[in-house]
């Protein structure tokens, strides 16, 4: 059975979507989905800025619940953004176009690579998004060190999340495909 273009490109999107609503599910900080589903956009969202697109949106729509039903004691009314949610959508910029680079061809060292590759990048402009908000640290390259050495543990909670979700999500898509392929074609019979 072979999906139409726009079929496939449903259940992508579906994947994404449930991958990012993840985190509204209880887990330790940082161990979400949020690099796998920017790394599974970039391999499998044929456009460019539907790759960076849906991701963000994703990751968006499951920030404005945790912020306003999860976090809401933290904020003064309704949350659509918050002032690190941009550095966050940088990060994910960032990661489609690792995974564009590194998933043309989807394998399982590949993915590994990504994930890792995701966690750093998302751990840098993350943790310069918390000291350039100058609340938590002072604006001196010292404050930047010790809001990367803050980040450290989250870090690690993030590389574990990165990998487990783009198992998750990467693997799930495999056996999807595989699944499809293995059923029969419907033919079709001119009388």
């Amino acid at each position: 059975m072979k999906l139409s273009h726009k079929q496939n490109g449903l259940i992508i999107v579906l994947f994404i979507f449930f991958a990012a609503l993840s985190r509204l599910l209880p887990h330790p900080p940082n161990v979400t989905a949020v690099g796998a589903v920017a790394l599974f956009g970039a391999a499998y969202l044929s456009a460019r800025w539907v790759a960076v697109l849906i991701p963000i949106t994703a990751i968006w729509c499951s920030d404005v619940l945790l912020n306003n039903l999860v976090y809401a004691s933290h904020y003064e009314g309704f949350v659509l953004f918050t002032h690190n949610f941009w550095f966050t959508a940088g990060a994910m910029v960032l990661i489609v176009l690792l995974g564009r680079f590194l998933l043309n061809k989807v394998s399982t060292l590949k993915v590994i690579g990504a994930s890792l590759g995701a966690s750093s990048i998302f751990f840098l402009i993350s943790n310069f998004g918390v000291w350039a908000a100058g609340v938590s640290y002072p604006a001196s390259f010292t404050g930047l060190l010790a809001a990367y050495a803050a980040g450290l543990p989250f870090f690690l909670n993030t590389l574990a999340g990165d990998l487990f979700f783009c198992g998750v999500i990467f693997g799930s898509y495999a056996l999807y495909q595989n699944y499809l392929l293995s059923k029969p074609s419907a033919v079709t019979v001119n009388s």
